[in-house]
């Protein structure tokens, strides 16, 4: 796999973004329920973003938004009727359910699922296993149609291979890769996978007290083996429960890694020390003497809570053909000064491949507690898996284009909660969608084109 390549694929920011605070244990969702929303400023941001991780020479493609409000789930729990029966009744009724059915939390595609690389998997396939997201009712709605947009992309069997979502129950809890980092020499070599969970493993009673983990052991391990991963291709961390109860609802929060490096606070990991041993012995193992880059960020430079508000580790780490690395930061880590100080001494001016720090806006999702990670799930692909793909999913000029005209075409500037009772809302939505399939030549994919479900 010498031609492998990394793409990240961001979600699009769907027409109904909103701050309802669903997120449990997220405290910027919690901490920014009820403020008005700009979808357009939303997804223009998101749009910004990738197109100028394109222009920097990294691979970009994009993944589309969910089908909102979803009237199946409505459906299912027995308001029958068009939108204009059913979304002013469930407003008044039950506000917290329409905002579930509306939300657009989707565009965090690091939930998605879980890919490994066919380097890795015995077949030589690509696998996927799209995320459960059972823990929370307004993200366990996406896995039915993230499976469907991941096989359409994704669809020669020859090149992948596609597993079922694990069990919706509490013991197999999967967020999808915002848990999952894979470390190698490079894209193309072989990896090892790094799964971290946050309940307690078995020989140890740590546990949050006040925050619930959302990914499970069980979970991390079912999905190694789905895709067929060893033990010496593995390593299962949990999560520090403290970090958890600071709001690190996943580790993306809290780590970020990279081809060899693994940049991550001292508290992301229960038990640091042999988790680190763990990665060094099998990456050495796996890719021919290759050492582990840990770049650790102590507590006295960055608190939990600095982490949090800043999102410094929820960075995307990018790489470079000469073997230097990029880090995209929210631009909320420049605002705080220790923050920023950690950045220009202790990444920038330490021993490790970081040679560029690179700051993005990306407001509209960091006040629902998304950053620069939240919003892409990473791919590693070579040419023949790269041709094989389905649809008009990679960015270029033109694509970047025609969505950012469709986004000014279809997208409201200005949404409060109320306004998700607006039956002509969803109808705006419906008809973006259906542009949008055409634009990105996915077909019908969605439940009203497949099923007629409005």
């Amino acid at each position: 796999m010498s031609d492998a390549v990394e793409i990240n694929f961001d979600g699009l920011v769907g027409p109904t973004h909103n701050y309802a605070g669903l997120a449990q244990g997220n405290l910027a969702s919690r901490r920014h329920a009820g403020l008005i929303s700009n979808p357009r400023e939303a997804a223009l941001q998101g749009l910004e973003k990738m197109k100028a991780s394109r222009d920097a020479g990294f691979p970009q493609a994009v993944l589309p938004p969910q089908q909102r409000p979803d009237m199946g789930l409505l459906h299912r729990l027995g308001y029958r009727g068009a939108p204009e029966d059913v979304l002013p009744r469930v407003g008044s009724e039950s506000p917290e359910l329409l905002y579930a059915a509306c939300s657009a939390a989707a565009m965090w595609t690091a939930n998605a699922a879980t890919i490994t690389p066919s380097r890795d998997t015995l077949d030589s396939r690509v696998h996927v296993t799209p995320a459960n997201m059972q823990s929370a009712l307004h993200r366990s709605i996406e896995t039915a149609q993230t499976a469907r947009t991941l096989k359409a992309i994704f669809a020669d069997d020859r090149y992948f291979a596609h597993h079922p979502a694990l069990p919706a129950t509490p013991w197999f809890s999967d967020e999808g890769a915002a848990n999952h980092t894979r470390l190698c020499a490079h894209h193309g070599g072989p990896g090892v996978h790094l799964f971290v969970h946050g309940d307690p493993a078995p020989d140890t009673l740590a546990a949050p007290t006040h925050h619930r983990p959302r990914q499970t052991l069980r979970a991390c391990r079912a999905l190694a083996r789905q895709h067929g991963l060893s033990d010496q291709q593995t390593v299962f961390a949990q999560q520090h429960p403290e970090a958890i109860d600071a709001g690190v609802f996943h580790n993306d929060v809290i780590c970020v890694g990279n081809g060899p490096v693994l940049l991550y606070h001292e508290r992301a990991f229960l038990e640091e020390r042999a988790v680190l041993e763990a990665l060094r012995d099998r990456l050495a193992a796996r890719s021919d003497g290759q050492p582990l880059i840990p770049i650790r960020v102590p507590e006295e430079a960055v608190t939990l809570e600095a982490a949090v508000a800043s999102y410094l580790f929820n960075s995307q780490l990018l790489s470079r053909d000469d073997g230097s690395m990029t880090l995209v930061v929210p631009g909320e880590c420049e605002s705080d000064e220790a923050v920023w100080m950690t950045i220009q001494n202790l990444l920038l001016g330490g021993n490790n491949p970081i040679s560029e720090v690179v700051v993005r806006d990306v407001k509209q999702s960091m006040r629902n507690g998304g950053g620069p990670a939240c919003l892409r799930l990473r791919v590693v692909l070579d040419e023949a898996e790269r041709q094989a793909m389905s649809g008009r999913v990679m960015l270029d000029d033109g694509l970047y284009q025609h969505l950012v005209q469709w986004v000014e075409r279809h997208y409201r500037d200005r949404l409060t909660l109320e306004d998700l009772a607006d039956p002509q809302l969803a109808h705006e939505s419906l008809a973006a969608l259906q542009e949008l399939t055409d634009l990105l030549a996915l077909g019908s994919i969605y439940p009203f084109q497949l099923e007629g479900v409005a």
